[in-house]
């Protein structure tokens, strides 16, 4: 794999760079650990590169500072989702990753489910939960077990199995807290499996191993010993480029460009299962992208570099 060829050499030719991370998402935490290892990453390899905590000012912070360019390391609402996109577009400021509409369309579980779905991408069946009156109907015509999603979130936040009708209701009003949307999908017994992309090429396929139900926020953050993660997947190398290639779809039914990360359950009869595509992965020392990118051959300053590279 190549991920394209390099377009820049040398680290004046970013100008001044900022690096922005924190926000007021629930995936702050994550985001300021991100942010903070991108942000060395680029001082070490030679970027004049500043780190800046993106509040309700971020614009004018900018500005006023001669930022060039920006690297987005937030995660969530009000980073990943296409509104700070359309504020730097406006500021006429390149950033890294997808653009506005792939950013929003991403980071809404229920609508690029039906866009990858009309591209004839594998998703488990699903339904948005109108209202309480709803969850009877819906639990019939999907059947259980099933997941309860926030339309909006990430890092699995406010996800919930759920086996019966009580359980379903508990999680949707504990899910309602965090989006006025609500997903509830057919849960897909079998491997959790994610691709990372870099400049419209997949990377090696990670198969995911951990003790509860699903790869939750404690699995993802938490669980150091609990959590394994295997790179090369195991999979045959046609069920490897499969999944690669549903990753590359999924992208390009969305409009994701520059990076991503693409999640997929694989259930026992070898059908593969699109969950969600994230346009801007976690950069912390768990997360899934730098590991991929160590097994293709690329460290996390190589990482980091190709992805400031998108931004142009």
């Amino acid at each position: 794999m190549t991920y394209a060829s390099h377009q820049i050499s040398d680290a004046s030719d970013f100008g001044k760079v900022a690096v922005l991370y924190g926000g007021a998402s629930a995936e702050r935490a994550i985001s300021l650990k991100s942010g903070a290892a991108v942000l060395a990453s680029l001082q070490k390899t030679g970027v004049d590169a500043v780190g800046i905590d993106a509040g309700a000012d971020v614009i004018a912070h900018l500005v006023a500072d001669g930022i060039e360019r920006c690297f987005i390391a937030l995660h969530g609402r009000g980073g990943e989702d296409g509104t700070l996109q359309g504020a730097l577009e406006v500021a006429g400021i390149p950033y890294t990753g997808s653009g506005v509409l792939a950013s929003a369309l991403a980071m809404d579980k229920w609508r690029a489910k039906i866009l990858c779905a009309a591209q004839g991408i594998p998703t488990p069946p699903s339904r948005c939960l109108d209202g309480e009156e709803a969850l009877s109907e819906v639990a019939e015509s999907i059947g259980f077990p099933l997941a309860i999603k926030p339309v909006h979130e990430g890092s699995s936040i406010g996800v919930a199995r759920v086996e019966n009708l009580d359980e379903m209701r508990v999680a949707w009003c504990s899910a309602r807290q965090l989006d006025s949307e609500v997903l509830a999908e057919r849960w897909i017994e079998g491997t959790e499996y994610t691709i990372g992309l870099l400049h419209g090429e997949a990377m090696p396929v990670i198969r995911l191993e951990m003790r509860g139900a699903f790869y939750d926020y404690h699995a993802k953050y938490d669980d150091d010993a609990g959590t394994r993660y295997h790179c090369p997947s195991g999979l045959a190398v046609e069920e490897e480029r499969e999944l690669q290639g549903l990753a590359l779809a999924a992208a390009e039914a969305l409009a994701v460009s520059g990076w991503g990360r693409a999640d997929f359950f694989r259930d026992a009869n070898g059908q593969n299962w699109f969950l969600e595509l994230n346009t801007t992965p976690g950069m912390t020392a768990h997360s899934l992208v730098p590991m991929a990118a160590r097994v293709a051959g690329m460290d996390f300053d190589q990482l980091v570099w190709r992805l400031l590279e998108s931004s142009l």
